[in-house]
């Protein structure tokens, strides 16, 4: 269905915010998935709050020229589905990787982290970044660690005295 100047604009306009909010981008290609697999791509990205979308190359070019994803407009070529992460950088290269997983009509075409063009075998390593909440308790288990050290030790030195004086107790007895 062809579409008016306003809808593309309108199209434009909403990709190009979604963009400007976005930590990381993938570009797939869809070519032979059916379209119950692609609305099932689309359940499992609302699930993980990544933003995914069918978008004419030359629109997605438009919409991605004054953000962080600039650099993916050259490979923009063929029938690709674009994904945003919106909460963590991670998100959409999990959606996507997991999906691949089982459909191998799916394939990784571009990765965007941070302004830069990523490999596209490096959506490996970004589906492993950490989430949001993991990163937090990972970083507070760096902070607690040193303390929690610290208290193990304190305790330490009443029960070393206590074995200490159970020792000299016990020798005393058998002597």
């Amino acid at each position: 269905m062809a579409l008016n100047l306003e809808q593309k604009k309108a199209v434009v306009a909403e990709v190009s915010a979604v963009a400007g909010e976005a930590f990381s981008a993938i570009a797939a290609e869809y070519r032979g998935l059916t379209v119950e697999e692609m609305t099932a791509l689309r359940a499992e990205a609302r699930k993980a709050n990544v933003y995914l979308r069918v978008v004419k190359n030359t629109l997605a070019r438009r919409a991605l020229a004054e953000t962080d994803f600039a650099c993916m407009s050259e490979g923009l070529t063929g029938p690709l589905v674009l994904a945003f992460s919106q909460e963590d950088p991670g998100s959409a290269a999990r959606v996507i990787k997991d999906y691949a997983k089982d459909h191998e009509q799916l394939v990784v075409r571009l990765v965007a982290l941070g302004g830069r063009l990523l490999e596209p075998g490096d959506i490996e390593t970004l589906a492993k970044l950490p989430t949001y909440d993991e990163a937090i308790s990972l970083l507070m288990a760096v902070m607690q660690a040193p303390v929690a050290k610290l208290a193990r030790t304190l305790n330490e030195i009443p029960g070393k005295l206590v074995r200490t004086v159970a020792a000299v107790k016990e020798a005393k007895e058998a002597a």
